[in-house]
């Protein structure tokens, strides 16, 4: 009874493990891997594999995605990120409040060590009036933007002429566009 007991609790454990490896429809990420530098980007609508390397299972809080306005940081959820013009470099804190931080919500992290890939600014967190921890990438709060619902929407760019998206560099990029 004991080993069918440990049998089954072990099979059980393998399943859980096993489905949480699973990878996202839609992701367009990219990988540090040699063979996929130059790859093209697999369109939105095509079902991505999960990479095949022992990173794949990490959780991300951000990584790198291919958008219409070039490579772009996305969050865990794929939602892309953006900069706030009025925000000051390594002040510790946002200046995006109030109505501004409801329409722009921080991009939050629960570690203070944010776990990221292909992201080459340095990353850094701040805390928020909330008590959470907002990430920053290069001494620059960053958030997402309410209206873009979905992996791949930049709706967020370039509003109101302070808004920009992220580079994996950590700069404001200046391009333009509507999805991946």
């Amino acid at each position: 009874m004991k080993k069918q007991l440990s049998t089954g609790l072990g099979v059980l454990a393998l399943a859980i493990v096993l489905s949480a490896c699973g990878g996202s429809p839609g992701t367009s990420t990219t990988s540090s891997s040699p063979a996929s530098s130059g790859a093209a980007a697999p369109s939105p609508t095509a079902t991505s594999p999960a990479p095949s390397s022992s990173a794949s299972a990490e959780a991300y809080d951000l990584e790198v995605a291919t958008s219409s306005a070039g490579k772009i940081v996305v969050g865990a959820n794929d939602r892309s990120v953006y900069f706030f013009s009025k925000d000051v470099k390594d002040s510790g804190k946002s200046a995006c409040t109030g109505g501004c931080a409801t329409s722009w919500p921080a991009v939050t992290t629960t570690s203070s060590k944010p776990v990221v890939e292909d992201v080459t600014g340095t990353i850094g967190t701040i805390p928020t009036a909330d008590g959470k921890m907002q990430i920053t990438i290069n001494g620059m709060p960053i958030y997402y933007f309410g209206q873009d619902k979905a992996a791949g929407d930049i709706k967020g760019q370039g509003v109101g002429g302070v808004w920009s998206l992220v580079s994996p560099s950590g700069s404001m990029v200046t391009g333009s566009g509507s999805s991946y």
